[in-house]
């Protein structure tokens, strides 16, 4: 999801879940436009002059097509996926105000429909971050997506900036290491500027590596690449899922191109009116409501052998004393690494991703706490790092902070922060601190911010439906009403599921999944407000 980031590791760096629920209310339902129809690559919709790319000839390119190797570093790692998955490349603008200029390499990846008699067309994905790469994601949860898979190519990409497409460099693995484990919440003037040294570091790193694309990652140019990838896939309509991040830039799509909006899906809404001061207050909030959900279902579960007892403020209390223990002292791992506190808090942000991580979490805390290791920790928050077993980080760090960077036009002082403080901690005594401080991430940055927030106003465009979970810690609910209602009436259409963790879909509770199949493969728009629990 959208966030700022300190110098590395966020709590809104998408984590994909799939944990299970069940339940269902609301009723009514309507026929949203027809199945998408295909047409030629460079067909009526490419030669309409709708974006500069289309004049270019760009939208009538024929992709290439071939079996996918494994994931390059920068996109994770992993075995090539299996041979019914295709890979090809996308040619788009780098500056798409210059579409004769400079071109960027797009990496693409689709499985075609199992029923070709009954395709409908290609359903296109985000996973959000913004960093996470799709081409490395898709094949990963592809059963999720099965029923889909019968009617529709699925596809995913890269977006410019991430993974294989010209992801953005800061950090060697080894700085990202320092910067990981580095204090995140200042205390002391000299704190604040090794805190803020360490963020000079990392913006220079990526300007350094990556200063020439660091301009053209914003979420518009990533909405428009999506338009092209519609026209050069054959698609008359763009049929869309995003998750999280990808929230933000399918809103962003439908407002500039609403007509070619045709059944998308925005699961764990990013709120488009918040600034990002006002983002990392309600994640601060939202994980630690998560957290007291986490400390409540552990006490009724495990009684006094829950590490975090009876939760509430005891649990609170024990968990910030830990905290404030591995200030002082952190704790030692297998991997010859320290558990440090800015590593425990990512952590444990981490396993509130999903409900599913939830006994993980249980299981750190007791290792932690009286065991005096940090062996699980440790790897809830290299998975939230995008930090593999053999020391290697994904771009997601590096892109996440670029993204919002050049999307974002607010930059925060240190003063800023401090002023901003006790609002935070009052918020979460757990997560405020770490969230306040992670504000100051684009301070310094070489590329201006575009916006005070996302324009996502879309009249006229097809039924959108908007999904958002009671107990995301990273997208609050209440994003998603706000985004149903700056899509404007008729367009946005809420789904809400009653549940933990972030992201609806994935959790694969059936009223939810049985929903949103209902409404991309028949086209069936649910009453706005319908209930899954």
């Amino acid at each position: 999801m959208h966030t700022v980031v300190r110098g590395a590791g966020a709590f809104g760096l998408t984590v994909l879940l799939l944990t299970t629920t069940a339940g269902c209310q609301g009723d009514g339902s309507s026929a949203a436009e027809p199945a998408p129809t295909t047409a030629p690559a460079g067909g009526p919709d490419a030669a309409s002059g709708s974006d500069p790319a289309a004049a270019t000839g760009l939208a009538a390119q024929q992709p290439d097509w071939h079996a996918c190797p494994a994931p390059a570093p920068a996109q994770g790692t992993g075995t090539a996926p299996a041979d019914d998955w295709q890979c090809a490349t996308l040619k788009a603008p780098l500056d798409h105000g210059r579409p004769d200029g400079p071109t960027i390499d797009l990496a693409l990846i689709r499985s075609p429909a199992k029923d070709e008699q009954h395709r409908i067309g290609s359903l296109l994905f985000n996973f959000g971050g913004p960093g996470a790469s799709g081409v490395a994601t898709l094949p990963a949860l592809a059963p999720v997506y099965a029923n889909l898979n019968s009617r529709y190519d699925l596809v995913s990409f890269d977006p410019r900036g991430v993974g294989a497409s010209d992801g953005v460099k800061c950090l060697d693995d080894q700085a990202m290491d320092a910067a990981t484990a580095a204090d995140g919440t200042p205390d002391t003037p000299d704190a604040v500027k090794a805190l803020d040294d360490g963020n000079s570091r990392f913006v220079t790193a990526c300007e350094h590596n990556s200063g020439p694309v660091l301009p053209y990652v914003d979420t518009e140019s990533a909405a428009r690449d999506m338009d092209l990838m519609r026209q050069v896939l054959g698609d008359r309509k763009l049929s869309y899922f995003g998750m999280s991040y990808g929230t933000q830039l399918g809103g962003v799509y439908a407002h500039l191109f609403p007509q070619h909006v045709g059944r998308m899906v925005l699961d764990s809404v990013v709120d488009p009116t918040k600034d990002p001061q006002q983002i990392a207050l309600s994640q601060a909030q939202g994980f630690q409501l998560a957290l007291g959900d986490f400390m409540k279902a552990c006490a009724a579960q495990a009684g006094t052998a829950c590490p975090t007892g009876a939760g509430g403020d005891e649990g609170t209390a024990k968990i910030t004393a830990l905290v404030q223990q591995l200030a002082r002292s952190p704790l030692p791992t297998r991997q010859g690494r320290q558990l440090t506190e800015n590593l425990a808090v990512t952590g444990i942000a981490g396993a509130l991703y999903s409900q599913e991580t939830w006994p993980a979490l249980a299981a750190a805390l007791t290792e932690a706490m009286e065991q005096g290791t940090g062996d699980t920790l440790l790897e809830l928050a290299d998975a939230l790092n995008g930090r593999d077993a053999q020391g290697h980080y994904t771009n997601l760090n590096a892109a996440n902070r670029a993204v919002n960077c050049v999307d974002a036009r607010q930059r925060y002082s240190d003063q800023d922060v401090e002023q901003q403080l006790p609002q935070f901690r009052a918020a979460s005594p757990v997560f405020g601190e770490y969230t306040a401080w992670g504000l100051t991430g684009c301070t310094g940055w070489p590329v201006p911010g575009k916006n005070a927030h996302p324009e996502v106003a879309a009249p006229g465009a097809a039924p959108i439906l908007v999904v958002g979970t009671t107990g995301d810690p990273a997208t609050p609910v209440e994003g998603a009403h706000t985004m149903a209602q700056q899509l404007g009436a008729g367009v946005g259409v809420t789904v809400i599921l009653q549940g933990e963790g972030h992201g609806g879909y994935n959790t694969g509770n059936p009223c939810l999944r049985q929903t949103t199949d209902a409404y991309l493969l028949d086209g069936t728009v649910p009453a706005d407000g319908t209930t899954c629990g």
